[in-house]
């Protein structure tokens, strides 16, 4: 098998994996693009942007819902169809990646499509997805380098009976043509929590079900509340501190047995329960990396071994696609030679995009707390603030701070409400430039009745 020398190998053509790799082939170098999927990855396909599509339109449903006693009347029957055509036609070609690859190539890029394995050090060789033509397998020796960027796989709980069941992932929900008359969702993180809304809204009799004591986990117990409380409004079934102990699928029906004993049944059953790294695929312990583990260990430049780098959700820094478009252009300029700051992470913005809108960043208290850091807590609902009362219908929200009592400053934030971006841009500003909390004090803010909660819960912390 012949080897063919280049500059770099990206392995795994994600946004994050994407963006590395054009701005290398961009600067001159030889650069080859591996993605055994889509070029482009999760995001454009079965992410962000039909996901956003999905959850625009369930929000319309939801906000015609709140004319009356606002604006006049309103109906709204919910149609699935124009969503699904949207999403094909607009969003993913019918997830067709000619587009993205041409794109690639045009900037001077060469993409092979199949799963790439380091092999030996600065070696990787590409199982090659379409043999049709009698190509082989390809293998590269990168003189430059070697970008891991594959991303994560949803990963399925050992639940008894699930395998081999037509259960639905993220993917699945994404292309459905069909809105299911019932649906169960096995976990109540961001993509869960955003899916059972939409489909709530279209119409479907759902019920999530959530391990941990309450949803979104990650974020303050106080978001996890606030969409329990949302979500039974909408009629949505909410089981926290559940566990799945069997699955039994006839054909037509899934049916669910909670540890306590509790029978659930729907015709369609959803995991996301969460998503896993394949290090072992990777071979990256022909580098000296532990296979075993759930992520790449890297350095503050993303170095994860001697001419190797990762980023994105494989290095275990947060699954966004906004960390590994950050991360890639630390990357480039590593490999190029140039001089760029350090990865920091004490400051990374999430949103789940439910209705109303979880946004936070940095630390949450209890991560703050685990850390040893003396904090303080202020607060503020929305509701009875000037931005809630302004909104009225579809109000929901709270504005938390957690600031750091020795250094004055604040470590984390979280904004839940309508509108809510606008208010987590300055306070993701206010952490990662680690803003005297005196100084957000003293700020004239650009929307006052938007930021009111924000001055509302500095003045909760003293």
């Amino acid at each position: 098998m012949a080897v063919e020398d280049v500059d770099v190998v990206v392995v795994g053509m994600g946004p994050g994996g994407e963006d590395v790799a054009g701005r290398l082939a961009e600067a001159g170098l030889s650069v080859i693009g591996v993605e055994a999927k889509l070029l482009g990855g999760e995001c454009p396909y079965w992410g962000c942007v039909p996901s956003k599509m999905m959850i625009r339109a369930a929000d319309l449903l939801a906000e015609t819902h709140r004319v009356p006693g606002m604006a006049g009347t309103s109906t709204a029957a919910p149609d699935w169809t124009p969503v699904a055509r949207r999403i094909r036609q607009e969003a993913t070609d019918t997830w067709d990646d000619k587009v993205a690859v041409d794109r690639f190539v045009g900037k001077g890029g060469q993409f092979v499509r199949g799963s790439g394995r380091i092999t030996a050090p600065g070696e990787v060789t590409v199982a090659v997805a379409d043999k049709g033509d009698g190509q082989g397998d390809r293998v590269f020796r990168a003189r430059r380098g070697i970008v891991l960027a594959t991303g994560t796989e949803p990963a399925a709980p050992p639940i008894d009976g699930l395998a081999g069941t037509p259960y639905w992932t993220n993917r699945e929900a994404i292309e459905t043509e069909v809105v299911p008359e019932s649906l169960i969702v096995l976990g109540g993180g961001a993509i869960g929590s955003e899916l059972v809304q939409v489909f709530a809204r279209f119409g479907a009799r759902v019920t999530v079900v959530e391990a941990v004591d309450r949803l979104l986990p990650g974020d303050e117990p106080e978001a996890g509340a606030l969409l329990a409380e949302v979500f039974a409004r909408e009629g949505i079934e909410v089981h926290t501190g559940a566990l799945a102990t069997q699955v039994r699928h006839d054909g037509d029906r899934f049916d669910l047995t909670l540890k306590d004993g509790t029978e659930l049944s729907a015709e369609r059953l959803l995991v996301a329960t969460g998503r896993r790294a394949d290090l072992a695929a990777l071979g990256v312990g022909a580098v000296g990396i532990d296979e075993s583990g759930k992520a790449i260990p890297v350095d503050e430049h993303l170095r994860a071994a001697t001419g190797v780098w990762a980023l994105g959700d494989v290095t275990g820094k947060g699954a966004f696609t906004h960390m590994a478009v950050y991360q890639a252009g630390i990357v480039a300029a590593d490999i190029l030679g140039e001089r760029t700051p350090s990865a920091e992470y004490h400051a990374v913005p999430r949103v789940t995009f439910t209705d109303p809108e979880i946004g936070a960043v940095g630390l949450t208290e209890g991560q703050a707390r685990e850390l040893g850091l003396r904090v303080r807590i202020g607060s503020a609902p929305v509701p009875s603030s000037a931005r809630g009362w302004i909104h009225k219908a579809g109000n929901d929200g709270f504005i938390k701070l957690v600031e750091d009592v020795d250094r004055g400053v604040l470590v984390g934030a979280t904004s839940a409400g309508p509108n809510g971006g606008e208010v987590l841009g300055a306070l993701s500003v206010a952490v990662h430039a680690a803003v005297p909390t005196d100084r957000l004090r003293q700020m004239i803010y650009a929307y006052p009745t938007f930021h009111r909660a924000i001055e509302d819960a500095l003045r909760e912390l003293g």
